[in-house]
């Protein structure tokens, strides 16, 4: 089995669509580690603030086939990707991280360079893999998120109710 991190955003109907899709990844691959969830305004293009957090799981598929799975999940929620990479998403499911694996192919690349881009990504990822080391630095993620400019991104947690 192999431990598996995927961020998980959505700016378009957001709480539901989270919901959502939360459910739809428990349902292929049991029980998932969260992080908070995290709003954010809108990188790269004017629109509404995104949701985004990030889960862990195991599982014994392949990374191409977790791919495959979280595009299944993403187009069942009506995602639109000939809108191009900044725009407004029902759903983003984006695989970061499996195991220690480092893969450069067509489609798919391990680990997801915004890791250390974005802390919408980053932070919710070091919330619940802190000691994990990045398969290419070799540093913890916790020290990345901390040495990360927390003034580049505003985000703030949201309140669960």
């Amino acid at each position: 089995m192999a431990r598996v991190y995927v961020s998980i955003g959505s700016n378009i109907d957001r709480e539901n669509n989270v919901r959502s899709a939360l459910a739809a990844l428990e349902e292929a691959y049991g029980e998932l580690q969260r992080s908070r969830i995290y709003e954010t305004k809108s990188v790269g293009f004017v629109g509404d603030a995104f949701y985004n957090l990030v889960v862990g799981f195991d599982t014994g598929q392949t990374p191409q086939e977790v791919a495959a799975t979280l595009n299944g999940i993403e187009d069942a929620h009506g995602r639109d990707r000939s809108a191009g990479k900044f725009s407004n998403r029902t759903l983003d499911l984006d695989l970061l991280l499996y195991d220690d694996l480092v893969l450069d192919e067509p489609g798919l690349r391990l680990p997801r360079k915004e890791i250390t881009e974005y802390a919408f990504v980053l932070r919710p990822l070091a919330e619940i893999a802190g000691d994990m080391k990045h398969p290419v630095s070799g540093f913890r993620f916790a020290v990345i998120w901390d040495q990360f400019d927390p003034t580049a991104q505003a985000m703030w947690p949201v309140e669960s109710g």
